[in-house]
This record gives structure tokens, sequence and C-alpha cells, in this order.
């Protein structure tokens, strides 16, 4: 068998644009092939189910105001404030000319609306939106609406920034008192991306809830979804839509936004805070750094999975905060008002119209009940403990009075460690329904461990894959991704449900990636991880073909490369470095008396080291990964050795080692995520992944022995003398990897083939005595692995053609860096 080179993730490689022609039947006398897919005819595979796929919506990147959620205005009703971020204000996203003050008091609109404008006189007020400004077509409506007492003239338009119109004016006059709700609509007389709202006031009048809504939205829905956004959603075709997250459930304060709470603006999503009238919801700071309004609640969001045909599935709070807070409530009475919560929303779903919930949502427009089958509690919680104790009583108060409802356990924040285990373990024992997993990793991870799930047992648990993605949005993570998702459908009889995450990001207002789907205020366009989603989403099949296949996989390299120190919001003293044989032959060593740090470089120029006293330091507490680095190791066994004192900061100290110049290493992390948890971490050009995480707390002020002890692939981690961990990163890599599967309904079967490499690889596939059709048709995802989809380009996009010379045995070659879908029809 010919040698297959392969790059691996974040090594240097000379990429080559690919052409999208389909490659040719291959003779299966001409050339012999790099590898065979073989279906055993005499097997029957696990049923796929419909929810096998679906799509993670979390309010992270702008993903709902200012993206999903059509509304126009930001800060609306002025109920933005320096908790939400830095420098936020009641007239943050507002210009005012006059006289017009933000107000707190109890002539306010409601007790959850708690702030309005005040406006004495002339004053002209302009609303920027989101992104460049409000994006406006040519000949569109918008309707206007404003909640305003007083006595006044409002005059509302559509203009350029210059103050240039944009639409015919719309006039309101308002008279009384009370708060009233006044409309009017708008007509855009020319496209624009960079419009403003402007609100011109004469008189004396009190403003909240200013709002400009497009009227064509998703299904022309009032408070509806932006169209383009909601169709490539839609287009998708997914099973499922878990929401509201993520980090936003179990983040913050789990009490209410109430007096008695004194309002609190940083809170867990608590979905009664997000139903009824929107200028009756609650706002919060939102965990990734921004306002989230709740325009987009419960009610939308159930709504949204109706429109699509997916299953919706609710992810509730377990009063154990997660995302670096790692702290449990301990309030008996409010976890039972959550509990009742939980309860109160299945009956908001699925009750009658005659019942408290079933009303609610009755009058919000959907007498019919939603059909709830599934709820998440909680959220990667590091605190197995003190989680799985409030889990048991949700889902036993959830089962007693709704027996048929699916309850989703979950194994934590990563895919390995303590608390996976511990979960994990916990979940079996008590047969839960099923398990939420979560992971972000490198591409090689995602080739490395097609097979994880070949050993989960078959009648335990079953798993939903909440949240993963590869770390980057280039051709090659979308292909180790395909890579992974046919191990996925593989083992369909485990893996019930699993989703890319996250879903949306808006290009100006990024705190997290990759992601599915970018947009700005009028664009949006599919990742790569959006092209390979959508194919397998739209090819599932309802059933396994079960297959093998054979071919080359790449062995794993032992650990070299340059050792580093670093810190992480830490100031930190080093000393006494060393990197010996296992015989005690030096390799290198710096114990820093000489006053100097030669032989030292900056990895990431950030931080501030120097040498003094003796000893190494870096005095920043404010600065993330100050990597420095010395002393390339090539040789295979090694121990790494050195003293590490931690100064001041909100963490503790990494110690990193084969490091390569790529980027790729592995760093010792002690006292990570707020000085909670320790890990070793594998690097990668633009992220990380976590290989080994316990607890481990670092004190200040205190200098520890760190020996990080290196035989090939094997690491063994020593803390004060004690062995604190150790990991093997021996796996095989498999570029190569395939599914059959069968759409019983339209008689075709489905070869999946992903060739993650950069040669082609000719394929031999044996349909194990299946007859089927001469043609068959073809779709590929091929080109630069290094390539991106961007708002100016979108260079990978899906090719399909009618291919011939199929039978029951024949070869193909399936072009470098590649996914292929081959619909054959059965005879």
């Amino acid at each position: 068998m010919r040698k297959i080179p392969y790059r691996l993730a974040g090594a240097a490689a000379v990429l080559v644009s690919l052409p999208l022609a389909v490659a040719p039947p291959v003779a299966a006398h001409a050339v012999e092939p790099d590898y065979t897919i073989t279906v055993d005819p005499s097997s029957t595979g696990a049923a796929i189910p419909e929810s096998m796929y679906g799509v993670f919506f979390e309010d992270i990147n702008y993903a709902a105001d200012g993206g999903l959620y059509a509304e126009l205005v930001r800060n609306r009703s002025f109920e933005f404030n320096a908790t939400d971020a830095s420098g936020y204000n009641g007239l943050t996203g507002w210009t005012v000319s006059g006289s017009a003050v933000v107000t707190n008091n109890d002539q306010r609109l409601n007790d959850r609306n708690r702030n309005y404008l005040s406006v004495t006189g002339a004053a002209s007020l302009t609303n920027s939106g989101y992104n460049t400004g409000l994006a406006v077509q040519k000949s569109g409506k918008y309707d206007f609406s404003v909640w305003a007492r007083g006595s006044a003239s409002i005059e509302v338009a559509v203009t350029t920034a210059d103050g240039t119109a944009l639409s015919a004016p719309v006039t309101i006059a308002v008279a009384g008192d009370t708060w009233t709700k006044y409309t009017g609509v708008l007509r855009a007389t020319a496209t624009s991306d960079v419009a403003r709202l402007n609100v011109k006031t004469s008189g004396d009048v009190r403003l909240d809830e200013v709002s400009l809504f497009p009227r064509d939205t998703y299904k022309g829905r009032a408070n509806g979804l932006r169209k383009d956004l909601a169709e490539k959603v839609e287009d998708l075709k997914p099973g499922f839509v878990r929401f509201p997250g993520g980090c936003l459930v179990n983040t913050g304060s789990m009490y209410g936004y109430d007096a008695a709470s004194n309002y609190p603006r940083a809170r867990s999503y608590q979905w009664k805070d997000t139903v009824g009238p929107v200028e009756t919801r609650a706002t919060n700071k939102n965990f990734w750094g921004y306002n989230q309004t709740y325009g987009l609640g419960y009610y939308e969001y159930f709504q949204f999975s109706e429109d699509i045909g997916a299953m919706p599935l609710p992810v509730l709070p377990a009063l154990v905060t997660g995302c670096g807070q790692n702290r449990a409530t301990v309030d008996e009475a409010l976890l039972q008002r959550h509990i009742q919560d939980a309860l109160d929303l299945i009956e908001y779903a699925n009750g009658p119209v005659t019942s408290t919930w079933g009303k609610l949502r009755a009058d919000s427009g959907h007498p019919k009940p939603f059909g709830l089958t599934t709820v998440a509690v909680g959220n990667e919680e590091n605190l197995p403990n003190e989680y799985w104790a409030n889990f048991l009583k949700f889902e036993s108060a959830i089962k007693a009075k709704y027996p048929d409802i699916t309850v989703v356990s979950n194994s934590g924040p990563d895919d390995q460690g303590s608390t996976f285990e511990n979960l994990w373990a916990k979940n079996r024992a008590h047969g839960s329904d099923m398990v939420d997993e979560h992971y972000y990793n490198s591409p090689a991870w995602f080739l490395q461990n097609n097979k994880r799930y070949d050993s989960y047992d078959r009648n335990g648990p079953k798993v939903f894959l909440g949240e993963y993605a590869s770390l980057d949005n280039k051709l090659y993570n979308s292909l180790a991704e395909a890579a992974y998702m046919t191990g996925l459908e593989r083992n369909a009889d485990v893996v019930k449900m699993a989703s890319y995450a996250p879903l949306l990001a808006n290009i100006d207002n990024v705190q997290w990636k990759p992601d599915m789907i970018w947009f700005d205020n009028d664009e949006s366009w599919g990742s790569t991880s959006y092209q390979v989603q959508k194919l397998f989403m739209n090819n599932v099949g309802d059933r396994v073909l079960p297959s093998s296949a054979t071919g080359n996989v790449l062995q794993p390299k032992p650990i070299t490369g340059a050792v580093g120190l670093s810190t992480w919001r830490t100031a930190a003293v080093y000393d006494d470095v060393k990197v010996t044989r296992p015989d005690g032959t030096v390799l290198y060593s710096d114990d820093f008396n000489d006053g100097n740090a030669d032989g030292w470089t900056s990895v990431t120029n950030r931080g501030n080291w120097a040498v003094t006293n003796g000893a190494y330091t870096q005095t920043t507490t404010d600065t993330e990964d100050t990597m420095v680095k010395a002393a390339t190791i090539s040789e295979t066994d090694y121990d790494y050795t050195l003293k590490a004192t931690k100064t001041a900061g909100a963490e503790g100290f990494l110690v990193a080692f084969g490091i390569q110049q790529t980027g790729q290493f592995y760093w010792w992390n002690l006292g990570g995520w707020n000085n909670t948890q320790g890990a070793i971490e594998k690097g990668i050009t633009s992220a990380k992944e976590q290989i080994l995480t316990k607890p481990n707390t670092v004190t200040t002020g205190k200098t520890y022995d760190l020996k990080i002890q290196v035989r090939g692939t094997k690491v063994t981690l020593i803390l004060d003398g004690v062995e604190w961990g150790s990991f093997d990163d021996n796996a095989v890599t498999e570029p190569f990897a395939q599914v059959v599967t069968e759409d019983t309904e339209r008689g075709e079967i489905i070869v999946k083939v992903v060739n993650a490499q950069d040669t082609p690889a000719v394929t031999k596939i044996d349909l194990g005595g299946r007859k089927v059709a001469r043609t068959a048709k073809q779709t590929v995802i091929t080109g630069d692995p290094g390539e991106l989809n961007t708002r100016s380009a979108e260079p990978i996009l899906p090719v399909t053609s009618t291919v011939h010379g199929i039978s029951p045995v024949f070869t193909r070659e399936f072009p470098a860096n590649s996914v292929t879908f081959l619909r054959i029809r059965t005879r």
C-alpha cells in the first residue's frame, strides 16, 4: 500500500488549492486501493433517530439581540447599565440632542421594566442599532412602536448618519398621562446598512420600549426572527433545538428579578422572565458581556422549533454554577421554587388552555400545545456531588408528575477527567435517561477519537453530544468534525442527539469561535462547518448498515520540543529550571543567578518578564498567556524540573513543554479557572484542548516543586514529590473515515466518506451483495484545507453531480481534503 502523507493539525504544510471537479471512478484493476469499505450483509445496524442532529442556540456573539431576534433598535427600553458591560448606561446606542434623562422611579412602565426616558421640550433621539447601523431594504415596511405618556408630538423616520431621510416621516400625537402603546409604519425609500432611527419630540413626554421591526420577518411573525438567519437554520433540517444555553443557564444569581432580591442584573436564565408581552419581560446581564433583553424568549424558542419541525429541548438551571464560577446555591426554598418552575414550564409547553401556564401560552397566540418531550437540567457543572444531589430532586419531581418526559443529565465541562468520570458513574448507576457531553478539541483529537463511542455500554444511559466543535473555522477543522460524525452515526444506538456549537456569531461582536453561521447587520454566510453539518443533517438515513474499513493510519510521535513558562492573570516567580535525561545527565539548566534570562524568548509577546533576585519573574496580573520558552529538547525521554511560586493574581501558573514553532505545545495548568482547577492542556495554533483535569488550588506565596517526566508519548506529573497525574498521548490518527446508512423510504444507500489528508484516497467499496443502480448522486465538499468562508467569499460549498460506474463492488478515488456522500438507489 502506498504511503500517504498527512498534515497534522497546526503542522507546517504547503496548502494547495484543489479544483472542485469530482474525481472519476477508478477501474478496480488499475490501482491497488488505499482503503477498502466493506458492508456486512449479515448484520442489522442501529436505527438512527430523527433527532440525531440538531442545533444549539445560545445568546453568545450577539446571537439573539442584534442577531436572530429581528429588533433593529439597540437598548430600546433604556435598561442598559454598567453591570452589563463596562461603559454601558441607559443611553447606550442612543445619541440625544435636547433634554432627555433616563429615569428610574415609580412612574415606570412596570416593575420589571425599570427605566424610561423623560424628555422635556424639543429633542432629537437617534438610535444607531447594531454593527454599522440599521439595515433597511428599499420599499421594505418597518413597524415602529413606542410606549409613551404625556403630551407631545413625535416624528419618526429612518435616516442616514448625516440625517438624510431614508423614509417618509410618521407623526404620532401622544396625549394622556397613562402609558399607552403607539404604532406606525415606515417604508424605506432606499437600501442601506448604515441607517439610523430618528425620533423627534416636541412637548414633555416619557418614552419606553422604542422599537422598529422589519415587517418581513421569518414566517411574518410579530416580535419575530431575522429571516435570512432563521432560514439558514431551517435549511439544516435540524431534529432538535437546544436552548437557551450554555453558560447563560448556570451562571450568576439564581434569585428572581424582583424587589425581594433587589432586582439582580446578573442572573441565570429563568424562563418565566422571558414570556408574556415583551414590555413586561425582565432584562439581564448576559454572561458573555452585554445586555440581553429577553425579547427572544421561551415562547419564541418553542415557536421557532415548531416552525422548522424540530424538537424543543430547553435547559434549566440546577442551582450549581459553572463556566468558572463553580459554586452551589444553598437555599432549599429557592431550589424548590426552581423545581416548581420546571414543572410549570412543562405545563406552559404542553398544558391545556384551562391550566394556569397553558393559558399564558394560549394568550400569546398558541393554544395548541408545543409537544415538549425532553428537558435538560444543568450545563457543565464542575461540582459533581452538589449538581447530582440537585439533579435527582429535579428528576424525581418531573417524573412524578410527567413520567414520559425525558430528563437529561450531564457529565461536566469536558470529555474526560475526574468530574466527567464521577458524573458518568453516578448516571450509570442511577439509570439516567440521557447524559449531555460537551467538548471543544483540536482537529487531531477528532481524527484520533472516531471510535470513542464504540466502547460505551449499549444498555446504559444514552448520549446527547450537546456541544462540540474543532477549534477553528477552516475546512480542515470541518473535515475532522465530519470524520468524527461518521463515528456518531455508527453508534446511533448510543448517541441519540448531537449539536455543533455555537450556532451564530455577529462578526463585529465575537466572544467565542469557531461558530457555524456568521453574520453582520444585513448579510449572513455559512462557515465550512455549516456546509458539512448541512450535508450530514440533510442525508442522515434511518438505519446504519454495519461496515468496516481498512487502510493507512498515522502512529503517534514522541513529545519533543522547547520547554516554557507561562502565567494567566497571575504574577509568579520561577527558579532552578532544569532538563535532564532519565540517568540525570543535564540537557539544560538555568538558575538565573547570573542575573539574565539569556536563551529565553517570548512566544506570545505578553507580560513583564525579568530576572529579579536570582529568579525569573512575571509581574503583571491582568495579562493572559504570557508564555516564554527555552531549550528545544530533541530527545524522547527527559525530566523537566523547576520551582514555581505565585505572588499575586486570580489564577496559578503554567509550565509548558513540547513547544513547537507552529504553536503546538502542552502545558501543566495549576490553579486555572479562577484557581479552582488544574489541567494538562494541549495547544494548537488557535486554541487548546484539555487532556486531563482535576480540582486544584494554588496558594499565594508557597513555592512548589514541579517535575514533568516525559517518556516518549507518556507523561507523568509530579507535584512536591507526589504524582499529580499522568497521560499517554498515544492515539492513532485516522485521516480516512466512513459510515454507510440506508434511507429505506427512498430506497437508497448513503455512502459517506471523509478523506482528511493531502492526497486522494483510492477506495474499494463492497456493498455486501446489494443490487444497486449503475448511477448515483454524489455531493462533494473539498478545497484548500486552510480555507474558510467569509463575508466576501464562500469558496467551500458542496458540488453535486451524477456519477456512473456504481455496482455491488466498485472503486472510487475520493479527492484530497474532502467529504463525499454517494446516494445509491437499490434495486
